[in-house]
């Protein structure tokens, strides 16, 4: 037959037999083979040998002077801990019930009396390559375990670090309503994830009139939300250098005609932002003597103007959104909020939420949940339509941002 493989270097091998004879054969067969051999003359000697140094492969004779082999297998079994022992037992016995019995008990194979030396390498090499294999499995898992941990912990300090970022985005929309004259302007923001791209605001104009904004990112999650931060501080300031929105007038500072507005965020979008994401928009300018409310409608859904008696109306004529291509026409239009009407300004997270059925919202369905609340005002009739959203999704996760605005004139 052909030679076996030389033993790795680590490889240990317990014999224990009360024959010094067989012990002798036992050795001169296996040090040749390049295993570190060590030898006893009992189980009670193996067990001292073994807590000094756990070997990988125990040879013991079954019937020795006290301790047997079987009974030192399961006290081995019972301390040898991830060390696995390979245990093959020397018996004369050749009956199959007893060597079933000595398989159940723990050992994992056994050599009959007298050796085949060819018998025995082959038995030790097969045990060889099973402990290799079980070596390999628990470096694998223990790689395993150590990168998940690792990866445990960075998901923590991810979790921690959108929850501040969920916060820092949050504090770019109002808390609280603007309440000017006999007007309310009430704001409502809720990122599908820890943020999103949505985002809802005003910035004074003068004392009679205020611009007011709706923008939908495109996507979801952090690259929409870092977009979403960089688009808010362009209407950060109240002067024209620090608002794109604004222009020096005659009489002071004022806002700038819509379709230049627009015109000019496409332009600087596509080259400040080179992204792949665009988005939507409802911009407009509130005269807060008359109740015109001009506004630009780039990509964003029709506004919802609430009568007074409770009736609906969508109102605008759409237009394209901002970041998709260069040199686009954007149109402006107009609405009269008269006292007691509401103009409500919203994302398509609101309509195109899904219910359980996999059936959207729509305009419809966004009017019936507006009726069903019209006795409620501001921020509370915001929440009441956030929670009817959530009671559509039931169990699903918002697939959108939901962002909105809602316009008052008090009567």
């Amino acid at each position: 037959m052909p030679p076996l493989p030389v033993a790795t270097a680590t490889m240990s091998i317990l014999v224990i037999d009360d024959s010094r004879l067989q012990r002798r054969i036992l050795i001169s067969a296996l040090t040749p083979l390049g295993y570190r051999v060590r030898d006893t003359a009992s189980a009670e000697e193996a067990l001292d040998l073994c807590r000094e140094e756990m070997p990988d492969i125990v040879i013991s004779d079954w019937l020795m002077t006290g301790m047997s082999g079987l009974d030192l297998c399961a006290r081995l079994r019972e301390t040898c801990g991830e060390h696995y022992v390979y245990f093959i037992i020397l018996t004369s016995k050749s009956d199959k019930g007893e060597l079933a019995e000595a398989l159940s008990a723990g050992a994992d194979d056994f050599l009959s009396k007298p050796l085949s030396a060819d018998e025995m390498r082959g038995r030790i090499a097969a045990g060889e390559r099973l402990l290799r294999m079980g070596k390999e499995l628990r470096e694998k898992n223990r790689l395993v375990t150590s990168t998940l941990s690792s990866i445990r912990e960075i998901n923590a300090r991810l979790d921690r670090d959108l929850a501040e970022a969920r916060k820092l985005q949050m504090s770019l929309t109002p808390r609280d309503p603007l309440v000017i004259r006999d007007w309310k302007v009430s704001f409502m923001l809720q990122p599908s994830g820890h943020v999103g791209g949505d985002l809802v605001g005003y910035f004074t104009i003068s004392d009679r009139r205020v611009g007011i904004f709706s923008l939908d990112v495109s996507g979801h999650g952090v690259a929409a939300a870092l977009v979403t931060a960089r688009l808010s501080s362009w209407f950060a300031g109240t002067t024209s250098e620090a608002n794109i929105a604004l222009r020096d007038g005659a009489d002071g500072v004022e806002m700038d005609t819509l379709p230049e507005i627009c015109a000019r965020l496409n332009e600087r979008f596509l080259s400040d932002l080179q992204t792949g994401h665009y988005f939507t928009i409802i911009l407009g300018e509130l005269d807060l003597e008359t109740g015109a409310f001009q506004f630009a409608q780039a990509g964003h859904p029709h506004p919802m103007l609430i009568a007074a008696d409770g009736g609906t109306a969508f109102v605008g004529h759409g237009g394209p959104p901002i970041g998709l291509l260069p040199d686009m026409e954007f149109p402006a239009d107009h609405v009269m909020i008269r006292p007691g009407e509401r103009l409500l300004i919203y994302s398509d997270g609101l309509t195109e939420c899904a219910g359980a059925d996999g059936n959207l919202l729509d305009e419809d369905g966004l009017t019936r949940l507006v009726k069903g609340n019209r006795a409620l005002g501001g921020g509370a009739f915001l929440t009441a339509l956030e929670k009817d959203l959530t009671d559509i999704l039931a169990e699903s996760d918002l697939r959108d941002d939901m962002s909105a605005v809602l316009i008052e004139r008090m009567s």
